[in-house]
Protein backbone atom coordinates (compact mmCIF):
# COMPACT_ATOMS: atom_id res chain seq x y z
CA UNK A 1 0.00 0.00 0.00
CA UNK A 2 1.16 3.82 -0.73
CA UNK A 3 -0.24 6.82 -0.41
CA UNK A 4 0.19 7.97 -3.97
CA UNK A 5 -1.40 10.34 -5.67
CA UNK A 6 -5.05 8.65 -5.22
CA UNK A 7 -4.96 8.46 -1.67
CA UNK A 8 -3.76 12.08 -1.11
CA UNK A 9 -5.63 13.80 -3.22
CA UNK A 10 -7.31 16.91 -1.92
CA UNK A 11 -5.64 17.37 1.46
CA UNK A 12 -4.60 20.58 2.52
CA UNK A 13 -1.30 19.97 3.80
CA UNK A 14 1.45 17.76 2.71
CA UNK A 15 0.60 13.92 2.06
CA UNK A 16 2.26 11.71 5.02
CA UNK A 17 3.29 7.96 3.67
CA UNK A 18 2.21 5.81 6.02
CA UNK A 19 0.96 2.40 4.70
CA UNK A 20 4.68 0.56 4.83
CA UNK A 21 4.18 -0.19 8.25
CA UNK A 22 7.52 1.19 10.58
CA UNK A 23 7.26 -2.14 12.39
CA UNK A 24 5.90 -5.95 11.92
CA UNK A 25 2.46 -5.89 12.19
CA UNK A 26 1.74 -8.74 14.67
CA UNK A 27 -0.54 -7.19 17.46
CA UNK A 28 -3.84 -5.53 17.91
CA UNK A 29 -6.55 -3.76 19.63
CA UNK A 30 -10.09 -2.45 19.74
CA UNK A 31 -11.22 0.59 20.61
CA UNK A 32 -14.98 1.18 20.78
CA UNK A 33 -15.96 4.65 21.42
CA UNK A 34 -19.26 5.99 22.99
CA UNK A 35 -20.62 6.75 26.60
CA UNK A 36 -23.49 4.95 25.65
CA UNK A 37 -21.23 1.93 25.56
CA UNK A 38 -20.91 2.43 29.08
CA UNK A 39 -24.51 2.99 30.58
CA UNK A 40 -26.24 0.36 29.15
CA UNK A 41 -27.52 1.95 26.42
CA UNK A 42 -26.44 -0.17 23.67
CA UNK A 43 -23.88 -3.32 23.34
CA UNK A 44 -20.47 -2.99 21.60
CA UNK A 45 -21.11 -5.87 18.81
CA UNK A 46 -18.85 -3.89 16.94
CA UNK A 47 -15.48 -5.55 18.30
CA UNK A 48 -16.60 -9.19 18.14
CA UNK A 49 -16.83 -8.60 14.21
CA UNK A 50 -13.64 -6.46 14.03
CA UNK A 51 -11.50 -9.14 16.19
CA UNK A 52 -12.68 -12.07 13.99
CA UNK A 53 -11.44 -10.19 10.83
CA UNK A 54 -8.16 -9.38 12.44
CA UNK A 55 -7.65 -12.66 13.39
CA UNK A 56 -7.98 -14.04 10.06
CA UNK A 57 -5.50 -12.00 9.17
CA UNK A 58 -2.93 -13.05 11.51
CA UNK A 59 -3.36 -11.03 14.15
CA UNK A 60 -3.21 -11.34 17.25
CA UNK A 61 -6.37 -8.94 19.65
CA UNK A 62 -4.37 -8.54 23.18
CA UNK A 63 -6.62 -5.60 24.17
CA UNK A 64 -10.11 -4.08 23.92
CA UNK A 65 -10.80 -0.84 25.42
CA UNK A 66 -14.24 0.85 25.58
CA UNK A 67 -14.61 4.60 26.35
CA UNK A 68 -17.03 7.32 26.77
CA UNK A 69 -17.38 10.19 24.18
CA UNK A 70 -14.33 12.61 26.44
CA UNK A 71 -11.68 13.66 23.72
CA UNK A 72 -9.16 13.64 27.01
CA UNK A 73 -10.17 10.43 27.38
CA UNK A 74 -10.00 9.14 24.00
CA UNK A 75 -6.40 10.62 23.69
CA UNK A 76 -5.64 8.93 26.72
CA UNK A 77 -6.60 5.45 25.33
CA UNK A 78 -4.76 6.07 21.94
CA UNK A 79 -1.75 6.71 23.27
CA UNK A 80 -1.92 3.67 25.48
CA UNK A 81 -3.14 1.66 22.66
CA UNK A 82 -0.75 2.89 20.30
CA UNK A 83 2.28 1.54 22.81
CA UNK A 84 1.05 -1.75 22.78
CA UNK A 85 -0.57 -2.57 19.86
CA UNK A 86 0.85 -2.71 15.90
CA UNK A 87 -2.47 -2.00 14.86
CA UNK A 88 -6.04 -0.29 16.73
CA UNK A 89 -9.33 -0.04 15.05
CA UNK A 90 -11.41 2.22 16.58
CA UNK A 91 -15.43 2.23 16.62
CA UNK A 92 -17.68 4.85 16.77
CA UNK A 93 -17.46 8.92 17.47
CA UNK A 94 -17.53 9.43 13.85
CA UNK A 95 -20.97 11.15 13.44
CA UNK A 96 -22.19 14.58 12.77
CA UNK A 97 -23.47 15.19 16.72
CA UNK A 98 -21.62 17.00 19.51
CA UNK A 99 -20.76 13.44 21.21
CA UNK A 100 -19.19 12.55 18.16
CA UNK A 101 -15.65 13.48 19.01
CA UNK A 102 -13.45 10.60 17.47
CA UNK A 103 -12.00 12.92 14.73
CA UNK A 104 -10.86 15.30 17.53
CA UNK A 105 -9.31 12.89 19.83
CA UNK A 106 -6.80 11.12 17.10
CA UNK A 107 -5.82 15.28 15.71
CA UNK A 108 -4.99 15.82 19.22
CA UNK A 109 -3.66 13.00 20.23
CA UNK A 110 -1.53 12.91 16.56
CA UNK A 111 -1.16 16.59 16.38
CA UNK A 112 -2.59 16.35 12.93
CA UNK A 113 -5.33 19.09 12.62
CA UNK A 114 -8.15 18.26 10.67
CA UNK A 115 -8.78 19.44 7.25
CA UNK A 116 -12.11 18.90 5.55
CA UNK A 117 -11.04 16.16 2.42
CA UNK A 118 -13.04 16.49 -0.47
CA UNK A 119 -12.62 12.60 -1.59
CA UNK A 120 -14.91 12.42 2.45
CA UNK A 121 -16.85 15.32 1.46
CA UNK A 122 -17.97 14.28 -2.00
CA UNK A 123 -18.47 10.54 -1.37
CA UNK A 124 -21.05 12.05 1.99
CA UNK A 125 -22.39 14.01 -0.20
CA UNK A 126 -23.13 11.67 -3.47
CA UNK A 127 -24.53 9.19 -0.31
CA UNK A 128 -27.22 11.64 0.97
CA UNK A 129 -28.07 12.61 -2.93
CA UNK A 130 -29.41 9.48 -3.17
CA UNK A 131 -30.85 9.17 -0.33
CA UNK A 132 -32.71 12.64 -1.64
CA UNK A 133 -31.25 15.09 1.32
CA UNK A 134 -27.85 17.67 1.07
CA UNK A 135 -25.73 17.84 3.77
CA UNK A 136 -26.67 19.97 7.08
CA UNK A 137 -23.75 21.50 8.72
CA UNK A 138 -23.56 19.35 11.38
CA UNK A 139 -23.14 16.61 8.67
CA UNK A 140 -19.97 18.63 6.67
CA UNK A 141 -18.18 17.61 9.70
CA UNK A 142 -17.87 14.55 8.84
CA UNK A 143 -15.63 15.37 6.24
CA UNK A 144 -13.04 17.06 8.58
CA UNK A 145 -10.21 14.30 8.70
CA UNK A 146 -6.72 14.26 9.92
CA UNK A 147 -4.44 15.19 8.01
CA UNK A 148 -2.57 13.06 5.98
CA UNK A 149 -4.88 10.22 6.94
CA UNK A 150 -6.35 7.93 4.34
CA UNK A 151 -9.99 8.38 3.17
CA UNK A 152 -12.13 4.74 4.19
CA UNK A 153 -15.49 5.25 2.42
CA UNK A 154 -18.31 3.93 3.41
CA UNK A 155 -20.26 2.58 0.84
CA UNK A 156 -23.48 2.04 3.14
CA UNK A 157 -23.67 5.17 5.15
CA UNK A 158 -22.38 8.79 5.37
CA UNK A 159 -19.61 8.96 7.84
CA UNK A 160 -16.37 8.19 5.89
CA UNK A 161 -13.68 6.56 8.13
CA UNK A 162 -9.91 7.17 8.16
CA UNK A 163 -6.41 5.49 8.72
CA UNK A 164 -2.86 6.86 9.38
CA UNK A 165 0.07 5.44 10.84
CA UNK A 166 1.59 7.26 14.44
CA UNK A 167 4.31 6.40 16.38
CA UNK A 168 4.71 2.73 14.98
CA UNK A 169 1.16 2.15 14.93
CA UNK A 170 -1.29 2.04 12.40
CA UNK A 171 -4.42 3.28 13.72
CA UNK A 172 -8.10 3.28 11.60
CA UNK A 173 -11.39 4.74 12.76
CA UNK A 174 -14.98 3.37 11.46
CA UNK A 175 -18.33 4.57 12.31
CA UNK A 176 -20.43 2.77 15.31
CA UNK A 177 -23.12 1.83 13.25
CA UNK A 178 -22.72 -1.96 13.01
CA UNK A 179 -23.88 -2.29 9.89
CA UNK A 180 -21.31 0.65 8.37
CA UNK A 181 -18.57 -0.62 10.94
CA UNK A 182 -18.81 -4.18 9.44
CA UNK A 183 -19.21 -3.55 5.58
CA UNK A 184 -16.34 -1.02 5.85
CA UNK A 185 -13.90 -3.63 8.13
CA UNK A 186 -14.48 -6.10 4.97
CA UNK A 187 -14.21 -3.68 2.20
CA UNK A 188 -11.58 -0.81 2.85
CA UNK A 189 -9.52 -1.80 5.85
CA UNK A 190 -9.26 -5.88 5.59
CA UNK A 191 -7.64 -5.02 1.88
CA UNK A 192 -5.75 -2.46 2.90
CA UNK A 193 -4.43 -4.54 5.78
CA UNK A 194 -3.59 -7.67 4.03
CA UNK A 195 -1.55 -5.40 1.47
CA UNK A 196 0.22 -3.80 4.31
CA UNK A 197 1.20 -7.40 5.34
CA UNK A 198 2.14 -9.05 2.34
CA UNK A 199 4.53 -11.83 2.98
CA UNK A 200 4.71 -10.72 6.63
CA UNK A 201 1.43 -11.81 7.51
CA UNK A 202 0.92 -14.46 10.20
CA UNK A 203 -1.25 -17.33 9.72
CA UNK A 204 -5.07 -16.73 10.17
CA UNK A 205 -6.00 -17.42 14.14
CA UNK A 206 -8.88 -19.79 14.01
CA UNK A 207 -11.24 -19.91 16.43
CA UNK A 208 -13.09 -23.43 16.03
CA UNK A 209 -16.33 -23.53 17.99
CA UNK A 210 -18.37 -26.32 19.29
CA UNK A 211 -21.91 -25.76 21.13
CA UNK A 212 -23.62 -27.36 23.50
CA UNK A 213 -26.64 -27.86 25.92
CA UNK A 214 -27.52 -30.06 29.17
CA UNK A 215 -24.51 -29.92 30.73
CA UNK A 216 -23.11 -26.51 33.53
CA UNK A 217 -20.16 -24.97 32.59
CA UNK A 218 -18.54 -27.25 35.57
CA UNK A 219 -19.23 -30.66 33.82
CA UNK A 220 -18.25 -29.43 30.35
CA UNK A 221 -14.94 -28.66 31.48
CA UNK A 222 -14.37 -31.73 33.50
CA UNK A 223 -15.72 -33.99 30.65
CA UNK A 224 -12.82 -32.37 28.60
CA UNK A 225 -10.19 -33.06 31.66
CA UNK A 226 -8.56 -36.20 29.58
CA UNK A 227 -8.51 -34.21 26.75
CA UNK A 228 -4.61 -33.22 26.08
CA UNK A 229 -4.28 -29.31 24.93
CA UNK A 230 -0.83 -27.74 24.74
CA UNK A 231 -1.50 -24.16 26.33
CA UNK A 232 0.98 -22.37 23.84
CA UNK A 233 -0.26 -24.00 20.69
CA UNK A 234 -4.26 -23.77 21.38
CA UNK A 235 -6.13 -21.71 23.86
CA UNK A 236 -9.22 -23.47 25.06
CA UNK A 237 -11.99 -21.50 26.02
CA UNK A 238 -15.60 -22.16 27.71
CA UNK A 239 -18.50 -20.29 27.64
CA UNK A 240 -22.13 -20.46 29.67
CA UNK A 241 -24.70 -18.44 27.99
CA UNK A 242 -28.77 -19.30 28.14
CA UNK A 243 -28.00 -21.56 24.35
CA UNK A 244 -25.49 -23.34 26.83
CA UNK A 245 -21.76 -24.09 26.20
CA UNK A 246 -19.58 -23.04 23.77
CA UNK A 247 -16.16 -24.82 23.98
CA UNK A 248 -13.81 -22.65 21.54
CA UNK A 249 -10.57 -23.99 20.49
CA UNK A 250 -8.10 -21.17 18.80
CA UNK A 251 -4.84 -21.39 16.98
CA UNK A 252 -2.64 -20.28 14.42
CA UNK A 253 -4.09 -22.03 11.00
CA UNK A 254 -6.89 -23.65 13.29
CA UNK A 255 -6.71 -26.13 15.84
CA UNK A 256 -5.57 -29.85 14.59
CA UNK A 257 -8.27 -31.82 13.02
CA UNK A 258 -7.17 -34.72 16.25
CA UNK A 259 -8.33 -32.58 18.64
CA UNK A 260 -11.49 -31.34 17.19
CA UNK A 261 -12.33 -34.79 16.99
CA UNK A 262 -11.00 -35.69 20.76
CA UNK A 263 -13.21 -32.94 21.88
CA UNK A 264 -16.36 -33.57 19.79
CA UNK A 265 -16.06 -37.78 20.57
CA UNK A 266 -15.98 -36.20 24.88
CA UNK A 267 -18.81 -33.71 23.85
CA UNK A 268 -20.58 -36.75 22.27
CA UNK A 269 -24.22 -35.59 22.16
CA UNK A 270 -24.57 -33.05 24.44
CA UNK A 271 -22.60 -31.39 21.24
CA UNK A 272 -25.12 -29.61 19.16
CA UNK A 273 -23.36 -27.47 16.97
CA UNK A 274 -20.31 -25.90 15.38
CA UNK A 275 -19.67 -22.14 14.41
CA UNK A 276 -22.53 -19.99 14.09
CA UNK A 277 -25.19 -22.44 13.56
CA UNK A 278 -28.10 -22.47 15.65
CA UNK A 279 -30.44 -25.21 18.00
CA UNK A 280 -33.29 -24.23 15.05
CA UNK A 281 -31.44 -24.72 11.90
CA UNK A 282 -29.80 -28.01 13.55
CA UNK A 283 -33.47 -28.78 14.25
CA UNK A 284 -34.96 -28.03 10.63
CA UNK A 285 -31.85 -30.26 9.06
CA UNK A 286 -33.31 -32.84 11.28
CA UNK A 287 -36.61 -32.74 10.55
CA UNK A 288 -36.09 -32.13 6.79
CA UNK A 289 -34.03 -35.26 6.02
CA UNK A 290 -36.38 -37.43 7.69
CA UNK A 291 -39.09 -35.99 6.17
CA UNK A 292 -41.14 -35.14 8.89
CA UNK A 293 -43.38 -32.25 10.00
CA UNK A 294 -44.29 -30.59 13.16
CA UNK A 295 -46.10 -28.30 15.03
CA UNK A 296 -45.52 -26.26 18.20
CA UNK A 297 -47.68 -25.91 21.26
CA UNK A 298 -46.27 -22.76 23.87
CA UNK A 299 -47.78 -21.37 26.63
CA UNK A 300 -44.55 -19.60 29.00
CA UNK A 301 -42.46 -19.17 25.98
CA UNK A 302 -44.91 -17.16 24.32
CA UNK A 303 -44.60 -17.85 20.63
CA UNK A 304 -40.39 -17.98 21.18
CA UNK A 305 -40.19 -21.24 19.68
CA UNK A 306 -42.13 -20.40 16.58
CA UNK A 307 -40.49 -17.26 16.12
CA UNK A 308 -36.79 -19.10 16.23
CA UNK A 309 -38.08 -22.25 13.79
CA UNK A 310 -39.21 -19.53 11.50
CA UNK A 311 -36.40 -17.29 11.40
CA UNK A 312 -34.57 -20.38 8.90
CA UNK A 313 -35.57 -19.79 5.93
CA UNK A 314 -36.84 -23.43 4.46
CA UNK A 315 -38.75 -23.59 7.29
CA UNK A 316 -42.36 -23.65 6.08
CA UNK A 317 -41.24 -27.61 4.45
CA UNK A 318 -41.58 -28.95 8.13
CA UNK A 319 -43.27 -26.49 10.50
CA UNK A 320 -46.98 -26.62 10.32
CA UNK A 321 -48.24 -24.16 13.06
CA UNK A 322 -47.23 -22.45 16.19
CA UNK A 323 -50.00 -21.83 18.45
CA UNK A 324 -49.64 -19.72 21.55
CA UNK A 325 -51.97 -21.56 24.50
CA UNK A 326 -51.49 -19.28 27.59
CA UNK A 327 -54.76 -19.14 29.15
CA UNK A 328 -55.95 -22.59 30.44
CA UNK A 329 -59.36 -22.12 28.27
CA UNK A 330 -57.22 -21.47 24.93
CA UNK A 331 -55.16 -24.80 25.86
CA UNK A 332 -58.75 -26.59 26.15
CA UNK A 333 -60.15 -24.97 23.10
CA UNK A 334 -57.35 -25.24 20.96
CA UNK A 335 -55.72 -28.25 21.66
CA UNK A 336 -58.35 -30.28 23.62
CA UNK A 337 -56.51 -30.56 26.94
CA UNK A 338 -59.16 -31.67 29.47
CA UNK A 339 -60.30 -29.09 31.81
CA UNK A 340 -60.55 -31.66 34.47
CA UNK A 341 -56.83 -32.03 34.04
CA UNK A 342 -56.00 -28.75 34.46
CA UNK A 343 -58.00 -28.56 37.37
CA UNK A 344 -56.22 -31.72 39.14
CA UNK A 345 -52.64 -31.06 38.12
CA UNK A 346 -52.39 -27.28 36.98
CA UNK A 347 -51.60 -25.71 33.96
CA UNK A 348 -47.76 -26.35 34.95
CA UNK A 349 -47.45 -30.11 35.34
CA UNK A 350 -46.35 -32.78 32.97
CA UNK A 351 -49.63 -34.17 32.44
CA UNK A 352 -51.06 -31.09 30.76
CA UNK A 353 -47.67 -31.01 29.00
CA UNK A 354 -47.83 -34.23 27.78
CA UNK A 355 -51.70 -33.95 26.40
CA UNK A 356 -50.89 -30.26 25.02
CA UNK A 357 -47.91 -32.03 22.70
CA UNK A 358 -50.31 -34.81 21.76
CA UNK A 359 -53.14 -32.48 21.19
CA UNK A 360 -51.25 -30.16 18.44
CA UNK A 361 -49.97 -32.85 16.96
CA UNK A 362 -53.33 -34.36 16.46
CA UNK A 363 -55.29 -31.14 15.63
CA UNK A 364 -52.21 -30.21 13.27
CA UNK A 365 -52.16 -34.08 11.25
CA UNK A 366 -47.82 -33.91 11.53
CA UNK A 367 -45.67 -36.31 12.50
CA UNK A 368 -43.85 -34.38 16.09
CA UNK A 369 -45.92 -32.40 18.62
CA UNK A 370 -43.99 -30.07 21.04
CA UNK A 371 -45.38 -28.33 23.87
CA UNK A 372 -43.85 -26.07 26.40
CA UNK A 373 -45.52 -24.74 29.93
CA UNK A 374 -43.70 -23.32 33.05
CA UNK A 375 -43.61 -19.99 35.31
CA UNK A 376 -41.54 -17.48 33.98
CA UNK A 377 -41.73 -15.27 37.07
CA UNK A 378 -40.91 -13.09 39.15
CA UNK A 379 -44.20 -13.90 40.28
CA UNK A 380 -47.18 -17.08 40.12
CA UNK A 381 -44.17 -19.02 41.86
CA UNK A 382 -45.03 -21.30 44.71
CA UNK A 383 -42.99 -23.66 47.20
CA UNK A 384 -43.71 -27.14 45.05
CA UNK A 385 -44.14 -24.94 41.65
CA UNK A 386 -41.74 -22.47 42.30
CA UNK A 387 -40.77 -19.88 39.23
CA UNK A 388 -38.01 -21.45 36.54
CA UNK A 389 -39.96 -23.80 36.34
CA UNK A 390 -41.07 -25.87 33.06
CA UNK A 391 -42.69 -28.62 31.45
CA UNK A 392 -41.43 -29.88 27.79
CA UNK A 393 -43.82 -32.23 25.77
CA UNK A 394 -43.10 -34.22 22.65
CA UNK A 395 -45.64 -36.79 21.16
CA UNK A 396 -44.87 -38.49 18.07
CA UNK A 397 -46.50 -40.77 15.75
CA UNK A 398 -44.95 -43.93 14.36
CA UNK A 399 -43.30 -43.78 11.40
CA UNK A 400 -39.93 -44.66 9.05
CA UNK A 401 -36.83 -43.01 9.26
CA UNK A 402 -34.00 -44.50 6.15
CA UNK A 403 -34.46 -48.52 6.96
CA UNK A 404 -35.87 -48.34 10.42
CA UNK A 405 -39.35 -47.74 12.22
CA UNK A 406 -39.78 -45.62 14.78
CA UNK A 407 -42.36 -45.92 17.45
CA UNK A 408 -45.24 -43.31 18.86
CA UNK A 409 -43.92 -41.45 21.77
CA UNK A 410 -45.79 -39.31 24.15
CA UNK A 411 -43.56 -37.82 26.81
CA UNK A 412 -42.47 -35.12 28.96
CA UNK A 413 -39.40 -33.80 30.87
CA UNK A 414 -39.12 -31.64 33.95
CA UNK A 415 -36.76 -28.76 34.04
CA UNK A 416 -35.39 -26.14 36.20
CA UNK A 417 -34.13 -22.79 35.21
CA UNK A 418 -32.91 -19.79 36.79
CA UNK A 419 -32.65 -16.19 35.67
CA UNK A 420 -34.98 -13.18 34.56
CA UNK A 421 -38.14 -13.79 32.81
CA UNK A 422 -36.46 -13.29 29.38
CA UNK A 423 -33.35 -15.96 30.18
CA UNK A 424 -35.86 -18.55 31.64
CA UNK A 425 -38.40 -18.33 28.61
CA UNK A 426 -35.14 -18.17 26.23
CA UNK A 427 -33.75 -21.27 28.16
CA UNK A 428 -37.19 -23.02 27.94
CA UNK A 429 -37.09 -22.65 24.03
CA UNK A 430 -33.68 -24.11 23.42
CA UNK A 431 -34.52 -27.22 25.62
CA UNK A 432 -37.77 -27.40 23.74
CA UNK A 433 -35.71 -27.87 20.39
CA UNK A 434 -32.74 -29.71 22.24
CA UNK A 435 -35.11 -32.21 23.25
CA UNK A 436 -36.73 -32.32 19.82
CA UNK A 437 -33.01 -32.72 18.63
CA UNK A 438 -31.75 -35.61 20.45
CA UNK A 439 -35.05 -37.52 19.81
CA UNK A 440 -34.64 -37.01 16.05
CA UNK A 441 -30.96 -38.22 16.23
CA UNK A 442 -31.76 -41.25 18.01
CA UNK A 443 -29.81 -40.54 21.28
CA UNK A 444 -31.47 -40.75 24.85
CA UNK A 445 -33.03 -37.55 25.04
CA UNK A 446 -34.73 -38.01 29.15
CA UNK A 447 -31.21 -37.95 30.24
CA UNK A 448 -30.88 -36.36 33.00
CA UNK A 449 -28.17 -33.27 32.83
Amino acid sequence: MSTGAGAARGVVDSPVTFWYPPRPMRSAETIAIGSELLVGGRLDSNSLFVAEQLGMLGLDLRFKTVVGDAVADIVAVIRVAAKRADVVVMTGGLGPTVDDRTRDAVAKVTGRPLRRHPEALDGMTRRLAAWGRTPSKAQLRQALIPRGAEVLPNPVGSAPGFALSWKGAWLAALPGVPGEAREMMTTALVPRLRAALGRRAGRPIVRYVIHTFGRPESEVDAMLAAVRVRPKAVQLGLLASPNGVSVSLTAPGGPPDRLVTAVRERLGVWAYATGEERMEQVVGRLLTDQGLTMAVAESCTGGLIGHRLTEVAGSSGYLDRAVVCYANRAKVELLGVPDELIREHGAVSAPVAAAMAEGIRLRSGVGVGLSVTGIAGPGGGTDTKPVGLVYIGLSAGPFRAGTRDRAALNVTKEYRFHGERSVIKWRASQAALDLLRRWLINADPFEAP
